[in-house]
């Protein structure tokens, strides 16, 4: 899937993920319906290449708009880690409650919109296909602890999303292409701060 090397119980438990995300989609609609079994294989190796840069001792991380899982789901299962994930979609939160089940990934589900959720903040916030930038980084600011990171999954306008978000915030920025999708790049961020107004 990526070149994150993955333990057989990893593979087995993200395999019922895949089989459980094919069976959901054929009603509910969670990612395209193209072909659910190679969709679900690329937001997998996407998610995936977020393990690497999960670092430090506390081991938490908040995942905002989950959707059907990717990345935070995901990395809970790949990593070890516990993450929140926060999904204000009815559905997709029982999805990602059943998907908990059944691959006993360590993870706290909040169904309820990001704006909404009262959780302790994270050294890590990731997120992936949520919003631009600069809307992203005022959701993630609040979750973030005073040394935190985030972690984000961005297209190819991700230089005029940065040039916006500029404006707006103080950060320190490194980008490295990702390994699945062209044009495609994983944003870590930190010494986040808001601009003087």
């Amino acid at each position: 899937m990526t070149a994150v090397a993955l333990s057989d119980d990893i593979r087995e438990r993200l395999d019922a993920f895949l089989e459980l995300l094919q069976l959901w989609n054929r009603k509910f609609n969670l990612i395209s319906r193209s072909d659910t079994t190679l969709a679900g294989k690329k937001h997998i190796a996407d998610s995936l290449q977020l393990v690497p840069f999960l670092t430090g001792p506390e081991r938490i991380a908040l995942d905002l708009g989950s959707g059907a899982g990717f990345p935070g789901l995901i990395l809970a299962i790949a990593s070890g880690w516990h993450f929140h994930l926060i999904e204000a979609n009815r559905r997709k939160a029982a999805f990602l409650r059943e998907a908990a089940r059944i691959t006993g990934a360590s993870v706290s589900i909040h169904p309820l919109r990001i704006e909404q959720a009262k959780l302790p903040p994270a050294p890590i916030v990731t997120a992936r296909a949520l919003a631009p930038l600069d809307r992203l980084l005022a959701l993630a600011h609040p979750f973030l602890t005073p040394h935190g990171r985030c972690l984000f999954l961005k297209g190819r306008s991700v230089e005029k999303e940065l040039a916006a978000a500029r404006r707006n915030w103080h950060m320190k920025v490194t980008i490295t292409p990702s390994e699945t999708l062209v044009h495609s790049v994983i944003l870590q961020i930190s010494e986040l701060a808001r601009a003087p107004a």
